[in-house]
């Protein structure tokens, strides 16, 4: 599985952008760049909106390395993951209750 700092690595030569323009862009020295993409540097909430921002691309790219075309399957696919979620609770549920039936018919 692909970290953050790889994700951002991936847009960053997408958009033909050094270490270096990167960092400049976001007024911070080309080895602190170099960290946030090898993972050894902790991002921080305004750090990610910043690159987002620069890199002009929504954070969940960051975050997931899908672009928002992505966004739209994976939405549907989210979507279809709760419902099964909602199928299977009130399958536990009803599970539930079948066992308390037999406790009380077991007089426990």
């Amino acid at each position: 599985m692909k970290s953050i700092g790889d994700h951002i690595k991936q847009i960053r030569l997408l958009l033909g952008l050094s270490q270096a323009d990167a960092a400049k862009k976001l007024n911070i020295s080309t080895p602190a760049f170099c960290k946030i993409e090898t993972g050894q540097t902790d991002l921080n909430i305004s750090r990610l909106l910043q690159i987002s921002k620069i890199f002009k691309v929504p954070v969940i790219q960051l975050i997931t390395g899908q672009s928002a075309s992505s966004e739209s399957d994976s939405s549907k696919e989210l979507i279809a993951l709760k419902k099964e979620l909602i199928e299977k609770e009130e399958e536990i549920n009803k599970l539930r209750k079948k066992v308390i039936d037999l406790y009380d018919k077991l007089g426990i």
